[in-house]
């Protein structure tokens, strides 16, 4: 729920329009490789995105729909659950259970190069976890970021390949990012109090 206090740096449309700039992104930087004749390609639809739970994997499908808009092939899509692989779960809620979700990888990873898509990089913990968590599937030849948001304030030496928007942010803020999927609008706000989440 918006409140006083929150103000809203991307709307909808905004979103909307993002989202297609990175996908556009990602096919520029990942060319598909080319078939010599009637021969396949020497990696076959070597591309691959993977959203991070729970945000994360819904603009990880929405990028997913994107990316096979604009190749015209059918670019493997997962999701991923980070929760048993982060060091700071008890920092940041002390007592709290980590709300798990399945994972889900059903295909091979081995030498694709794989966009790790993440709702907001703050500290980069996320994003570390998520890296350990994909190489127990896999060993892809290239891992890449694409972040909604970057917020500064990186704790890991972590940067991401994709950016939505850079926002900068004091700590004491917090960044949301509400998908219709989840929270029935598409928005990104700056709030000074935390809000808890559904």
């Amino acid at each position: 729920m918006l409140t006083a206090k929150d103000k809203v740096v991307l709307d909808r449309d905004d979103l909307r329009r993002t989202l297609v700039r990175i996908a556009h992104e990602i096919v520029e930087k990942n060319p598909q490789p080319a078939t010599d004749g009637a021969r396949s390609p020497s990696r076959a639809n070597h591309l691959a995105l993977v959203g991070i739970h729970t945000r994360g994997a819904v603009l990880g499908e929405r990028l997913h729909a994107l990316v096979g808009e604009l190749t015209g092939s059918e670019v493997p899509f997962g999701d991923l659950d980070i929760s048993f692989y982060r060091d700071d779960v008890n920092d940041r809620q002390p007592g709290a259970e980590p709300v798990v979700h399945a994972s889900h990888l059903d295909f091979d990873l081995d030498g694709r190069t794989v966009v790790l898509v993440d709702d907001v990089l703050f500290t980069g913990r996320t994003v570390r976890a998520a890296i350990d968590a994909l190489f127990d599937y896999g060993r892809p030849e290239r891992v890449q970021l694409a972040v909604l948001v970057d917020r500064g304030h990186r704790e890991l030496p972590i940067r991401p390949d994709y950016v939505g928007k850079n926002l900068p942010t004091s700590r004491e803020e917090r960044v949301y990012v509400r998908v219709e999927e989840l929270d029935e609008v598409d928005e990104v706000t700056i709030a000074t109090t935390v809000e808890t989440r559904r």
